[in-house]
């Protein structure tokens, strides 16, 4: 702990004094409200436990110390807390940014204990006395005396040694008082600045999820430990001051000296700590009043918003809530719901209740400068965290190891929620590629884990981070999908609305959602499944991966197997079911849909399934299931053929299917890597985005593979012969590019022709990309690139250029006043090929006030994708991996991207080598929330080696040949 501060006399007077105004109202309100909850929940307000929802169990362990446990223990239960911050916006004397204030927990002893074990993190707690708390008890009992206090660093707990043990069913007041730094580290209570016209401008925000809300305040910071909050902040005046809930008084003062303001807010609802925010900045809204019963505001920079950057996002906000309240069938829980855009933020938004946070990308829309691309994010994103107001917020998860259940339910229902905010766009079959085909990647992998892991593994802070991951998000939506597709969404849906309003403001693990999916299925004679959901949906839960299926059309055998992208790996995590799923497969004979197929042991036969002559077979229709497909040669040369004869004769998410799956089971040695290759051949037919954007996806492995090996040119040659025409279509109906596609995906295949057709060196497409950057260079003040096209245009600029492209880009970076084109411009300068620029870019991610530490790992990322930058950046991570880690490795939810993405094209012995030496160097050092990727990034190495070794040879004859043949 450092160096103890203690606020002076008139500055702790007056938080007292808010203090003894908040704990009057706490005492009145918390037993009653808590009573009253209970009640609604049929729960025993004795124990302190309702309905499913249980006191967090100690991690079972070696005997230790409770505060040896990462977890807390099961005596105390909060029931709510009087929080008082005031946060100063101006350094002091040592040039720091602090925050003081105090905390009252009002709590109820459920197991005898002489202990008090609450979290604190890098705070500064005064004195009481020679201890670090005051207890006093509520009602008849009598509060012992605290005998010592201290603090442990590793597991961040205060703890508090009592005289005598409290009382079973008594209710305790455990005050504290305290000082932290505004730091600017994106974790806890942070500060976050920017520049309005050359002035520094200084915003105190927060970030709580996982585990920082105790970097604020003592708390009992674990997602059960639910309570409600009374929050006061004192504040500068003329700053604006934002909470959960709505403000409820605002008051001018003096302390110490200092003129401030006192905004209190209205009680929150019963709910986790890491969904607490605190903001103040001289932020102005734009709002509206949703059915006059909802305030919606979007809060941001003051130019923002009178650029009326805020006007999209609070134009998607009503309509998305409105869906969520007719979906869930439960109205939207709070009084207000604000939205804020922060310069700031580290991950893309947070559901805090009632005021979520945002990167400025993720919530400001320009309509002059913003593309297509950035309006979808901005509605997916929102429509995201809006689903968390229900899922995850009203009812929450446990513990950590069950994070997929919040994640990946609001990744699948983003896409329903934004459908009905812009129905033309068609945007619920994005997620087969964004998340499906995502996903397969990852958990293809021996080093894989389920979607819900035991308890036991997740701990520390850096494993609960590392739960934020692939799996969690996008496997979660993958598996949610398939479980809403073969129970029909009414009936998903019933069963949702019964799960929320029965576990209301508590607790739940995962077997919670089954029972009530159940219980609408058991309701609905019309859904026949072959077995509960429980036992469906455990297997693709409780074990990690998925299976392969494979259906042989001259026999009507249909077999599964664990689908791994390197057959020879080891899967050291055994599983209870063998690696067999029960699985719902959707299917079609010669574009005739079939009844759905349950597979439901590893082999079986479908006589259906048998056919002959022209007829064909295709398997999980619109990839409504979350597996693999293969058939025998025959079907697949029929499927092939259709492409290539009739390829609008398959939906469009089943030809983008057909290719991922094609290349997927070609890498992992199911299917020859030809027989993959040939799926392309009929792309320069190809119009629709969803099966080129599959193709680009799967030919850019081919790309991290061979851009430094002679299969360059050959790949290079074939598939500039298939992206041409393309390039030409485009060409064609935007008048020579005068124009934009009218289709919302068009509008992105644009992209991928111009991009694609720059790269391969389709002729004219290099020149047009110069010429429009020529004219904006020479003209700073007009930008002729359409939003859409220029997150491509500027990185081939670049590319193509020199230090005069990159120095012109910097300057219009440091110049933006839209997140979203700082964005671009900071990708597009990872594009330069010239090695002193790129390690001149690597040093600037050092500095934060030339690239925001919000930044600094996904700009790294982006100069290891070029294939020049690669080397440089792995020197880099290796030689500053310390830095790095004790930046970023802890909270930060995209560190383990830094592995992944640094380590993509690894493809040799030596690069395994290297990998190898740089894990034994740093195992003093640590990997945090990067360790999974690690691992992960050894295999894929190993993988790709052996990879390599069989299909070189092979893949350079196939491109050669058909290059020339056409």
């Amino acid at each position: 702990m450092g160096k103890v501060i203690y606020v002076s006399k008139n500055v702790g007077l007056g938080l007292l004094v808010l203090a003894a105004i908040a704990l009057a109202t706490i005492i009145a309100l918390s037993v009653a409200y808590d009573n009253e909850k209970a009640k609604k929940r049929g729960g025993n307000t004795e124990d302190g436990a309702t309905g499913s929802t249980s006191i967090p169990i100690t991690t079972p362990s070696t005997p230790k110390e409770p505060w040896d446990h990462y977890r807390l223990p099961a005596s105390l239960v909060p029931i709510s807390y009087g929080v008082n911050l005031w946060p100063r916006l101006k350094p002091d004397a040592n040039g720091l940014y602090i925050f003081t204030g105090d905390s009252s927990v009002v709590f109820r002893c459920v197991k005898e204990t002489d202990l008090i074990i609450i979290h604190s993190n890098k705070l500064n707690l005064t004195s009481f006395d020679g201890h670090h708390a005051k207890l006093r008890a509520l009602g008849e009992a009598s509060a012992p005396s605290i005998l010592r206090s201290w603090l442990v660093v590793k597991t961040e707990f205060l703890v508090l040694q009592l005289s005598r043990r409290l009382s079973v069913g008594a209710t305790y007041v455990l005050f504290t008082q305290f000082q932290g730094e505004l730091a600017d580290d994106l974790e806890g209570f942070y500060r976050s600045e920017y520049t309005d016209d050359g002035v520094k401008k200084v915003v105190a925000t927060s970030q709580m999820q996982a585990t920082f809300a105790r970097k604020t305040f003592p708390c009992f910071d674990e997602p059960a430990m639910k309570a409600s909050f009374n929050v006061t902040i004192t504040h500068e005046r003329g700053f604006v001051a934002l909470s959960n809930g709505v403000e409820t008084g605002s008051t001018d003062a003096i302390i110490n000296g200092v003129p401030v303001r006192v905004t209190t807010f209205e009680p929150t609802e019963r709910m986790s700590t890491y969904l607490l925010a605190f903001i103040v900045c001289d932020f102005v809204d734009v709002d509206s009043n949703l059915n006059n019963r909802l305030l919606i505001r979007i809060w941001a920079r003051r130019k923002a918003i009178h650029d009326h950057q805020g006007d999209y996002a609070l134009n998607v906000t009503g309509p998305i809530l409105q869906f969520y309240e007719q979906y869930y069938n439960t109205s939207y829980p709070l009084s207000k719901s604000d939205q804020i855009a922060l310069p700031d933020f580290n991950a893309g938004a947070m559901e805090n209740w009632g005021l979520v946070t945002y990167r400025e990308t993720a919530l400001l829309y320009d309509r002059v400068m913003s593309s297509t691309g950035n309006k979808e994010r901005i509605t997916t994103v929102i429509s995201h965290e809006l689903a968390h107001m229900w899922f995850g917020n009203l009812v929450t998860l446990q513990w950590w190891n069950d994070l997929w259940l919040n994640e990946g339910f609001a990744s699948y229902v983003e896409y329903l929620g934004a459908d009905y905010a812009e129905p033309t766009w068609n945007i619920k079959d994005h997620i087969v590629l964004y998340d499906v085909h995502k996903v397969f990647a990852v958990d293809a992998l021996a080093s894989s884990h389920p979607l819900s892991r035991r308890e036991d593994e997740v701990n520390t802070p850096a494993q609960i981070s590392e739960m934020f991951n692939t799996i969690s998000y996008s496997k979660g939506a993958a598996v949610l999908r398939m479980l809403s597709e073969f129970l029909t969404e009414p009936v998903f849906a019933r069963g949702l609305s019964s799960y929320l309003n029965t576990f209301a403001f508590s607790n739940t693990v995962y077997t919670d959602l089954w029972d009530h999916l159940q219980q609408a299925v058991e309701n609905t004679p019309s859904v026949h499944i072959p077995h509960t959901v429980h036992d469906i949906m455990n297997r693709w839960t409780l074990q990690m991966g998925f299976p392969v299926v494979t259906i042989d059309t001259r026999t009507g055998s249909v077999t599964q197997q664990h689908f791994l992208v390197d057959p020879d790996s080891v899967v050291e995590r055994p599983s209870e079911f063998s690696y067999t799923w029960f699985v719902p497969i959707k299917w079609m004979k010669t574009g005739v849909e079939q009844q759905q197929y349950w597979l439901l042991q590893k082999t079986d036969t479908h006589d259906m399934m048998r056919v002959s002559g022209e007829d064909w077979v295709l398997a999980n229709t619109n990839v409504s299931g979350y597996f693999r497909v293969n058939y025998d040669l025959d079907n697949w040369d029929r499927l092939l053929s259709l492409l290539n004869t009739n390829h609008q004769a398959l939906s469009i998410i089943n030809r983008a299917q057909i290719i991922d799956d094609a290349f997927n089971l070609a890498r992992a040695k199911i299917i020859n890597t030809t027989l993959a290759l040939r799926t392309t051949k009929y792309l320069s037919n190809e119009r629709d985005y969803i099966p080129w954007e599959s193709a680009l996806k799967n030919l850019n492995y081919y790309i991290l593979m061979f851009d430094r090996t002679e299969v360059y040119g050959s790949l290079q040659s074939y598939f500039k012969q298939q992206i041409q025409p393309l390039f030409e279509y485009f060409k064609t109906i935007t008048a020579n590019w005068t124009k934009v596609p009218t289709g919302h995906t068009d509008q992105y295949n644009e992209i991928n022709a111009i991009g694609m057709a720059c790269s391969l060196g389709v002729k004219g497409c290099r020149e047009l990309i110069q010429s429009w950057f020529g004219e904006w260079m020479e003209n700073p003040h007009l930008n002729p690139i359409h939003p859409n096209l220029k997150s491509t245009v500027y990185c081939h600029a670049i590319a193509l250029g020199g230090v005069e492209e990159w120095d012109f880009a910097w300057k219009m970076f440091k110049n933006a006043t839209l997140a979203s084109e700082a964005s671009r411009l900071r990708a597009a300068m990872a594009c330069a090929k010239a090695p002193w620029l790129l390690n001149r870019y690597l040093e600037y991610t050092l500095d934060p006030t030339k690239i925001r530490k919000q930044d600094a790992t996904s700009t790294i990322q982006g100069i290891a994708g070029n294939v020049v930058g690669m080397p440089l950046a792995w020197n880099f991570v290796r030689a500053r991996w310390s830095y790095l880690f004790h930046t970023y490795g802890r909270g930060s939810f995209s560190f383990s991207n830094l592995i992944s993405g640094v380590t993509r094209r690894f493809s040799t012995e030596f690069e395994l080598q290297e990998l190898m030496k740089f894990k034994e160097d740093n195992l003093h050092v640590g990997f945090g929330s990067a360790t999974l990727a690690l691992e992960q990034a050894i295999e894929k190495t190993t993988a790709n080696i052996k990879w390599l070794t069989e299909n070189k040879a092979p893949v350079m004859k196939w491109f050669t040949e058909e290059s020339t043949r056409q």
